[in-house]
């Protein structure tokens, strides 16, 4: 199985974490349902479910290199994940603004590798969206559902008392404005506001769903759906819905990598092991 995940750091009932899931059929991409998680533990329900999938998830999946070493955090990957889940919210964000209030204007925040390639926001930012915190909510449950993450961590196979051995579940950072822009380009298509919910991003939603329908974008992949599917997609004003099934077709593109061999998903060789990497970037 194939999952997308539109992911929260704060999930409710009117803002829930949204999961599409899907089968990847020679280069087609055919949704099956959408999945709406209401709590992080709600979240961590889902995760625990004994059922294999590769999975693209937005949010981020490591610091900046810079940022870590300026603030002696460990320089190994699940040493620094599991230091940064000891602290608060608030102690995350004196930290970063304290790193940032001593740069100068136009450099404030430090950057990983892939946002330059991928378009994306800092995973250091704390507001407008606040990634860090995405961060800090979603890849400790991840690590602590035995979830392998390619080029950061691989867990050994966990054994059950069944003595069956887990189905494996394989996530990657995604990132759906990566996708969105090689249909769009800079064109909006979504907003939580409901007064900037425009006719103009309606037709952009219509526009990027055929996109995706009919292949245009350089993963080689159509995205199959049904009428009430892609009036599901289009009728989403919010684009959560559209942006975990981008991911959905991000992640099966990353599984295609591996069924012809290629042990990271697509992720590049020479990919930061601290930072982690924007598959597709």
């Amino acid at each position: 199985m194939l999952v997308g995940c539109d992911f929260s750091s704060a999930p409710s009932g009117r803002k829930p974490i949204v999961v599409a899931w899907g089968r990847l059929r020679g280069h087609v991409v055919v949704m099956d349902k959408l999945e709406r998680l209401p709590s992080l533990a709600a979240f961590e329900q889902w995760l625990s479910q004994p059922v294999a999938w590769t999975g693209g998830f937005d949010l981020p999946f490591g610091l900046p290199r810079e940022l870590v070493r300026a603030l002696g955090w460990p320089l190994e990957w699940r040493a620094c994940i599991q230091h940064y889940t000891t602290l608060t919210r608030a102690e995350i964000r004196d930290a970063f603004a304290a790193f940032c209030g001593a740069r100068p204007v136009g450099g404030k925040f430090a950057h990983r590798a892939c946002d330059r390639p991928a378009g994306s926001s800092p995973s250091m930012k704390w507001v407008n969206p606040p990634v860090a915190y995405m961060l800090h909510a979603g890849v400790p449950r991840l690590l602590a559902a035995g979830v392998s993450m390619p080029g950061l961590h691989m867990p050994s196979s966990a054994v059950l008392e069944s003595d069956e051995v887990s189905p494996q579940k394989v996530a990657l950072e995604a990132y759906p404005g990566l996708l969105a822009r090689e249909i769009l380009g800079q064109r909006s298509y979504k907003s939580d506001e409901r007064s900037k919910q425009t006719p103009e991003r309606l037709i952009a939603r219509k526009d990027l769903v055929t996109g995706l329908e009919a292949g245009r974008t350089r993963l080689g992949l159509r995205l199959k759906l049904t009428h009430a599917q892609r009036d599901a997609l289009v009728d989403d004003a919010t684009g959560d819905a559209l942006d975990a099934v981008l991911c959905l077709v991000q992640a099966a593109w990353a599984d295609q990598q591996h069924s012809e061999g290629d042990s990271l998903y697509g992720l590049p060789a020479d990919m930061d092991p601290l930072e982690g990497w924007i598959v597709t970037a």
